[in-house]
């Protein structure tokens, strides 16, 4: 066999087993989507991507090998509308609820949080009784607060029962767009609403970032303190044969990695000292039981 032979066979076994090699080589890919909601996702300043979405994020990303890893951030609208497009598109926590099930497929819980709070000017604490907890149903009944949140945002099953009952009240006012707690902050500060309703941590680092730490006050949400769904959200993938699939895998990695320090210490960093004992016990006791797609 000549030398010019030789060649023309090895390019017709190169153009051969090329396919091939493009099938195993190729990879699936997953779009991450993130929100501007620190300490959940920190997306500028010193502290960018050390939030702890960003850190289970992380995690994840590592263990799903056969996954090529992209992130977007975008508002909780934008999130939704990709999910319903059955794109290949997740996010690592989100509360679980009847209507989001239509359009995601949602993963064992991936994250233990306090629940959510009111969240006050400390100079507005007699207009809510001068407590430590309130009644959110008392809260919005009373005409003369109005109260923030962010639009299309879950707070968990018993406060999103309650705002729903409440859809469309003047005296709610949903902020949507990207930053949607700094702003939510910024407009309680300029008294445009009385109170606002989010996570304690988003509380402390917002505070602590403007400067505000001591004219802020939590108040425990009374309908938040039965039982620890609220606590739980989950990683959520488009509800198709795709999102069933890496949610399996995704399953896997949140029982392996859910024990270990590493996990745990992502949310624990955002605590203050008297917080971290309490939590840890639910955390051992609850979180690490539910081996499950809770409801």
């Amino acid at each position: 066999m000549t030398r010019r032979t030789k060649l023309s066979a090895m390019t017709l076994m190169a153009l051969i087993l090329l396919p091939c090699a493009s099938r195993v080589m190729a990879r699936d890919s997953v779009i991450w989507m993130e929100a501007e909601m620190p300490p959940y996702f920190i997306q500028s300043g010193p502290l960018q991507e050390q939030g702890y979405g960003d850190l289970i994020s992380d995690i994840l990303q590592e263990r799903l090998t056969g996954y090529d890893h992209e992130e977007m951030v975008t508002n909780i609208t934008r999130h939704f509308y990709k999910f319903k497009q059955g794109e290949k598109v997740c996010s690592v926590g989100l509360y679980k609820t009847p209507e989001r099930e239509e359009f995601i497929h949602f993963s064992i819980p991936s994250f233990l949080t306090l629940p959510a709070v009111v969240i006050i000017n400390r100079d507005h604490w007699q207009k809510f009784g001068n407590r430590g907890s309130v009644r959110l149903e008392e809260i919005l009944n009373n005409k003369e607060l109005a109260i923030g949140l962010a639009k299309d945002r879950s707070y968990g099953q018993a406060v999103d029962q309650i705002l729903g009952q409440h859809a469309g009240s003047k005296d709610i006012v949903e902020v949507a767009g990207q930053e949607l707690s700094l702003n939510l902050f910024k407009m309680l500060m300029l008294n445009r609403v009385n109170g606002l309703i989010g996570l304690p941590e988003e509380a402390l680092f917002q505070a602590e970032q403007m400067g505000i730490r001591d004219r802020i006050l939590t108040l425990t949400i009374e309908e938040n303190q039965q039982g620890y769904d609220a606590w739980m959200s989950s990683v959520g993938c488009s509800n198709n044969e795709w999102g069933r699939t890496i949610i399996a895998e995704i399953n896997r990695i949140l029982l392996a990695e859910r024990p270990t320090r590493r996990y745990r210490a992502a949310y624990e960093r955002w605590l203050d000292t008297n917080s971290i004992a309490a939590y840890r016990k639910v955390y051992d006791a609850i979180f690490l039981k539910t081996d499950r797609q809770v409801h």
